[in-house]
């Protein structure tokens, strides 16, 4: 069979348009390499999705230059409130030197084009509409040095000839899907944990509340009858009329738990107070679910001339379900290395830096990730679960820290004991 001919060469592929893709093809553009960004969908598209960014997410937007102001289709949160077991408690997000003092929120259906128009602005290829099939690989060394791709339909379905793009490095931001990495034999570890997030929008009085809002108790039934499940459920005010209302859940490893999601989310519902006005009337879209790959469940981040980063690499936190600030971050940090290998003047050299971005990318999340992990298998145990709910939430001090070490909202490199506790006990973590 002939090759596929060659559509375009770049200095770097990225394939998918995500908040990883963008955030890499963003700082990459910048340093003034050619970035071409390869999309499946076309822009507006949906990603299941709490919606919710937290202070550390919010600093990554910051960093990129990313106007996040109220008439842009952005609204603040100034805290956390917390119900369960009959105790509701409000915390504001802590004041600290690495990140703002407020959460942001907005629809994954804009906050994703405009994290790609960015990117676009700052001088990446984007190209909508193209499917990625496969890695090309060297002959010789087995290194990707492309990637084959078929432009789509707005339905996915082919619309022309397979081409092939080339690049000396390409970056894997295709979500937990992974299919790139997958192609080239990087899998996912199973024992890693494992959430799910399920969710929809209504129309609600409450669209303009200054708090996220969750809530830790999810029953399979009928509350005090049935188990207490690892999770919690959220409502994330948009500004907009509307609110994102969902749930996640969580295992300590990927072995399906066989939940009915769908009908966890209802027994919620019926339970919810009346005046919030999440009926079925009042529901906007369909109610929606996606894995979340946690942890750093699939790795090498980097091997053979391809970079994992966000989702692709199990970029999402086990203590919460938040991927988007690590999605971020993962970019920022994969375009600083890959800045430096691209100005490197041997392979040997190039191959030297790259190797640095698994290092980073364990010395700035894997202890806390470890630690995440230990905690998705604490709360897998519904007594221990039911217990932390029922005398955690009635200590505001404990519940202060457990929400800086839940959302990441603790200064690694300062602040007060209790961002120095947590980041000793990070630093502690052993790196897997």
């Amino acid at each position: 069979m002939p090759a596929a001919p060659v559509a375009d060469e770049a200095d770097v592929l990225v394939v998918g348009a995500g908040p990883a893709g963008a955030s890499v093809s963003h700082y990459l553009a910048q340093q003034g390499h050619r970035v071409i960004v390869l999309e499946k969908s076309r822009f507006p598209r949906d990603k299941v999705c709490g919606d919710g960014l937290t202070p550390r997410a919010v600093a990554e937007l910051i960093r990129m230059g990313v106007p996040t102001r109220e008439e842009d289709g952005w609204i603040r949160n100034h805290g956390l409130r917390t119900s369960g077991a009959g105790h509701r408690i409000e915390i504001p997000w802590p004041e600290l030197s690495s990140m703002p003092s407020y959460g942001l929120a907005r629809a994954r259906t804009s906050l994703d084009e405009t994290l790609a128009r960015h990117a676009e602005a700052s001088g990446a290829d984007l190209r909508e509409g193209v499917s990625v099939t496969g890695a090309v690989r060297h002959e010789r060394t087995g290194r990707v040095v492309g990637v084959t791709a078929r432009p789509v339909d707005e339905k996915g379905r082919r619309a022309g000839d397979e081409v092939t793009y080339r690049a000396p490095l390409v970056v894997d931001a295709g979500g937990v899907s992974a299919r790139l990495a997958t192609s080239v034999g990087i899998e996912k570890d199973a024992g890693r944990p494992m959430g799910v997030a399920i969710r929809t929008y209504f129309r609600t009085p409450r669209h303009d509340d200054p708090m996220m809002e969750s809530f830790l108790e999810l029953w399979d039934g009928k509350p005090g009858e049935s188990n207490l499940q690892p999770g919690y459920g959220w409502i994330f005010a948009l500004g907009d009329g509307t609110a994102n209302v969902g749930l996640g859940t969580l295992s300590p490893t990927a072995t399906p738990t066989r939940l009915d999601y769908k009908g966890l989310f209802a027994t919620w519902m019926q339970n919810v107070p009346e005046e919030w006005g999440f009926t079925p009337e009042n529901q906007v879209g369909e109610l929606r679910s996606a894995a979340l790959p946690m942890a750093f469940n699939r790795k090498p981040h980097y091997a053979n001339g391809l970079l994992l980063v966000g989702d692709a690499g199990g970029m999402v936190s086990p203590f919460n379900g938040e991927g988007i600030a690590y999605a971020l971050q993962s970019g920022r940090i994969a375009a600083d290395v890959m800045g430096q290998a691209l100005a490197r003047s041997s392979d040997y050299e190039r191959v030297k830096a790259l190797r640095t971005y698994p290092r980073i990318m364990a010395d700035e999340l894997g202890g806390y990730f470890t630690l995440g992990r230990g905690f998705a298998h604490l709360i897998s145990h519904p007594r221990i679960m039911r217990a932390c709910v029922r005398y955690g939430l009635p200590r505001p001090v404990l519940m202060e820290f457990v929400m800086k070490l839940l959302a990441d909202g603790y200064d690694p490199r300062g602040g007060d004991w209790m961002d120095r506790v947590i980041a000793a006990l990070a630093k502690a973590a052993p790196v897997s």
